[in-house]
């Protein structure tokens, strides 16, 4: 199975995923999620095989969330727009993302990632 560990360098939450990742010898393919951002079509694939609302993919605890004020906003525009919006800047996507042939984990819960790997 190949894994996805889309993820941003500087973050704390993704670098203990990633410790975590390696710790339990689990090999991914590794993206930075600000350097090559998903696209609009990647995340709408995600996000539907996720089963998840499509806030969650949202960081919604992050500086550009809050300067641009999404909070306010996210309920007024269709999903498409949403889409179009994550795909515009990584550091807008909750980070880390663990992207499986049958499972989308969003954010870093151990309980979660252990469930899957």
């Amino acid at each position: 199975m190949s894994l996805i560990f889309l993820h941003y360098p500087k973050c704390s939450t993704s670098n203990k995923a990633k410790k975590w990742l390696d710790s339990q010898n689990v090999q991914y393919f590794e993206r930075h999620m600000v350097a090559q951002n998903p696209s609009a079509e990647e995340l709408e694939f995600w996000w539907k095989q996720s089963g998840l609302p499509l806030k969650k993919f949202f960081n919604t605890s992050g500086v550009l969330y809050k300067q641009m004020g999404l909070k306010d906003k996210l309920p007024q525009m269709s999903e498409q727009e949403q889409l179009q919006l994550l795909s515009t800047n990584g550091m807008l996507v909750k980070r880390p993302l663990l992207i499986g042939e049958d499972f989308i984990l969003v954010g870093f819960h151990e309980d979660e990632w252990q469930k899957a790997k």
